[in-house]
This record gives structure tokens, C-alpha cells and sequence, in this order.
């Protein structure tokens, strides 16, 4: 009966772990197994094994993409529905980067391999629901725990039983010892404890992966049970992170001048309100001049020289600390109005005019905050932004708390606080600067679309980029 028992327990979980790991295989057997090689002006299909880091693959209308890379020339729209879940498929142009596994679909690229084997995006998730699925909860160790101490006591209770019975029980002595010590270990058989929690793991991990939310740590889906506070990063998680330029306001000079000035300096930046500065110079065709003595300053923005004179970028909190703001607050209270976000540029000491640039704001982003509502869960933002703009977006998608003009290396301390109020805190976010909050908090959560710092750091990564998966 014991062994019947355990064994039916063995065949559901076995049924239970082959239904969630069939996402497992479907994302196993996307891989291509060749890719097209351009090498010296020929091309070669070789095996995906023999391909190498800074290759050139050119992928065709229809064709898997065969590894990570950025496209170096060519133009296509890429289906990245097995990652993301959006059906829409993705206009891709050079400089973008593209993942194994996604499918080509109009147009002819070539790429510059930038990961390959177990270092593509596609391998890293298929370890990572490897690995959840193997991995045990607190609530699994405790069971483990119990059955270590568990288990021996029960089998001496029954020996001691069968012994009892043996010696000063009736006849016929050796039926009832077996029945004795069988009734034992059959009602002291914690059978419900030993199939229940590793089940439960695999299944909730499965699900989860076929969602589109890939669980790094079985711990993280035990601890998202008891979340009481979820707080989000704002740009690129519950923004689209492709900000662009709504106003320019020049001082002294005309906006063309203010344009390129301000795309010189903001060249050599990686944030994306300086992408959306440079986008738009090359939209108005405006060359940037050659600047010297580039410096980022986190938090802060960024100074370089320009023909002997420091010309500096900043956010408005810092140029009313540092500067004489008088011509551009005008500019800064528009902007601030608006949910804009000013960038001040100053040369010489100077401000000689705001930039203001504003992110669209994800259509489910206020979906996603009144379904946590619903759930008795706070929200709160956390940002890097001026005070004024993080409140406004608040109230338009009807955040809980705002922590505004936080630098990055300040996210996971307020992550702390928050959990010394007793709260068990969850971290969204994207960016290289939100992995220590999301290492910090209970559960971290990763949008797929963010930096590989902030997917590594979290135990939860969402293959989508939409706040309400």
C-alpha cells in the first residue's frame, strides 16, 4: 500500500514535470543548428557550434536568427514572440540587437556575433528554468528537515510496536506483528508532505515560464506570496525608455545653435534622454562638433570642453544649486508642468537653454498598478527624475508613494528603508543602476528588455517588457 501510495505520488509529479518543462523543449528546439557566414565577400553555412565571436552572419527573409548579435547593415522587422509574447513583430535597423531564436522576416541583415552557445539570451533562459525547477524552496527544506528526524522515529515506533506485540501479544503473534507495525508506518507516512511541495514547485515554475516570467530561484516564488509593496523604477519599465524631445528653449542664441551644442556633448553619453538629444540633431541633419575632456558624472550629467570652455549638461535640481537659473526656470516650471524632463545646458557657468524631453508612458502601466490595488499591494516609484515631473506621472497612473531625485547608487538603500518599515518589498526595474535595489529587495523582478547587470541581479526575469505580466 506504502509503496503504491508513493509510487502514484512519483507518476503525477513525473506527469506534472513533463507538461511544464514541454516550454522548456519548444524553447530547445528554436535553436537553429546552422548559420550563413560572410567570409572574405563568400558565404558559408556552417555548424552553430563552429561560430565565433565577431563573425558576420547574414540572416535571410524567414530565417531563424542563429545567434546573438547587432546588425551592421540591412533593415527587417524580427518576430520576438517567443521571448516577449508580443505578436507585433519588431523593426530592426543597424546598431540593434538581435537574439537567437527570434525569426527574420522581411529583410535581409547581416549581424556581428555577440554571443554565442551558452552565452545567448535564449541558452540563459532555458538554464534558467533549468535550474528553478531544480532548485528547492525554504517551505521544501523544511519538509526535507522534518523527514530526516521524521522518518526514524516512525520506523523505531513500528519496530518497537511489532516487538510488543511479538513478545506479550496473542496468537497468532507473527499476523499481528505485521499488521501492527504496517498500521504504523502507514498512518505516521507523511506522503502529502514529500509530493506535495516539490510539486507545487515544478508546476508554479512551469506555468510561470510559459507566462513569460522565468523564476531563477524556487525561494522567490514562495517569497512573492507574502509581497506587500512593489516598487518600480520609472524609465523603461513603466515608460517605453525611448524618450524624445517635446521643447527647446534657447538663450541668446538660436534653437539650431542650442541643438548642436547640446548634441556634441551628449554624444559620448549612453543615457537614453542623451540618445533622444542625438536622434534628434540627426533628425534636423545638425553635426555635432568634436568636444575634449569628457566626464560623466552619475546622478549629476555630463561636462566636456569646447574650444577652452566647460559645457555642461545637468538636471534642473542641479543647475538651481549650482547656477544663476533665472533666464531658464521659466523653461524649468513649463517643463515641469508638462511631466517633461529638462535637461539645463550651461556653458561657461552660463545656462544657455533647457532641452525638455519626455518618455510615452506604457499603455498597461496603469492596468498593471490597479490590478496590484486590487491585491491589497502598495506601489511605489523610485527615480532618478526632479520631484515635481515623478509626482505628476504618479497621479496619472495612481502610484501609492514617490521617492523622486534618487541617484543610483541611492535605489537600494530606499529599498532597505522601506523593508525596516516591516514591508516585504518587490524591485522592478531595467537599467544597469536598479541591480543593487533588485539584489536588495525580497524579489527582485527584471523587465527582459533591461541590462544584463539587472537580469543577473534579479531572481525573477519577465521575457516581456510589460509591466502587468
Amino acid at each position: 500500500m506504502i509503496i503504491g501510495l508513493i509510487s502514484l505520488g512519483h507518476a503525477i509529479e513525473a506527469k506534472a514535470k513533463a507538461k511544464t518543462t514541454q516550454s522548456l523543449k519548444a524553447l530547445i528546439s528554436i535553436q537553429p543548428q546552422f548559420a550563413t557566414v560572410v567570409m572574405e565577400s563568400k558565404e558559408e553555412k556552417i555548424a552553430i557550434a563552429d561560430v565565433t565571436i565577431g563573425m558576420h552572419v547574414r540572416i535571410k527573409p524567414g530565417e531563424k536568427v542563429p545567434v546573438d548579435g547587432v546588425i551592421i547593415s540591412g533593415h527587417s522587422f524580427v518576430d520576438e514572440s517567443m521571448f516577449t509574447g508580443e505578436p507585433i513583430p519588431v523593426e530592426k535597423q543597424p546598431q540593434d540587437k538581435v537574439a537567437a531564436g527570434t525569426i527574420n522576416q522581411d529583410g535581409t541583415i547581416l549581424i556581428e556575433t555577440a554571443g554565442i552557445g551558452r552565452d545567448t539570451m535564449l541558452s540563459r533562459i532555458i538554464s534558467l528554468v533549468r535550474q528553478a525547477q531544480s532548485s528547492k524552496p525554504p517551505i521544501a527544506k523544511l519538509a526535507d528537515k522534518i523527514s530526516a528526524v521524521f522518518v526514524p522515529i516512525v520506523v523505531a515506533i513500528a519496530i518497537v510496536s511489532g516487538a510488543v506485540w511479538w513478545l506479550v501479544g496473542p496468537a497468532p503473534a507473527a499476523s499481528y506483528v505485521l499488521i501492527v507495525t504496517t498500521t504504523v508506518l502507514i498512518i505516521a507516512c507523511p506522503c502529502a508532505l514529500g509530493l506535495a511541495t516539490p510539486l507545487s514547485v515544478t508546476v508554479g515554475v512551469g506555468k510561470a515560464a510559459e507566462m513569460g516570467a522565468l523564476i531563477k530561484d524556487a525561494q522567490a516564488l514562495q517569497t512573492a506570496s507574502k509581497i506587500d509593496t512593489v516598487v518600480f523604477d520609472k524609465t523603461g519599465t513603466l515608460t517605453e525608455g525611448k524618450p524624445s524631445v517635446q521643447k527647446l528653449f534657447a538663450i541668446n542664441r538660436s534653437e539650431d545653435q542650442l541643438v548642436k551644442l547640446a548634441a556634441s556633448i551628449e554624444q559620448y553619453s549612453e543615457h537614453p534622454l542623451a540618445k533622444a538629444v542625438c536622434h534628434f540633431a540627426a533628425d534636423k541633419q545638425i553635426e555635432p562638433h568634436t568636444l575634449s575632456g569628457f566626464n560623466n558624472q552619475r546622478g549629476v550629467g555630463v561636462s566636456a570642453t569646447l574650444d577652452g570652455k566647460k559645457l555642461l549638461a545637468c538636471s534642473a535640481i542641479y543647475a538651481e544649486e549650482h547656477f544663476e537659473t533665472n533666464k531658464v526656470q521659466g523653461a524649468i516650471n513649463e517643463s515641469v508642468r508638462n511631466t517633461w524632463t529638462p535637461i539645463v545646458f550651461v556653458l561657461d557657468n552660463q545656462p544657455i537653454g533647457v532641452i525638455a524631453i519626455a518618455d510615452q508612458v506604457k499603455s498597461d502601466s496603469k492596468k498593471a498598478i490597479e490590478q496590484l490595488h486590487q491585491q491589497g499591494i502598495q506601489t511605489v516609484m523610485l527615480t532618478g527624475d526632479h520631484k515635481a515631473v515623478a509626482n505628476n506621472l504618479a497621479k496619472e497612473l495612481g502610484i501609492d508613494q514617490v521617492i523622486a531625485q534618487v541617484l543610483p547608487d541611492q535605489k537600494a538603500s530606499h529599498i532597505s528603508q522601506l523593508q525596516s518599515q516591516a514591508r516585504s518589498v518587490a524591485m522592478v526595474g531595467d537599467g544597469v543602476n536598479d541591480a543593487p535595489a533588485l539584489a536588495q529587495a525580497d524579489v527582485g523582478i527584471a523587465m527582459g528588455s533591461g541590462s544584463d547587470v539587472a537580469i543577473e541581479s534579479a531572481q525573477i526575469t519577465l521575457l516581456s517588457s510589460s509591466p502587468s505580466r
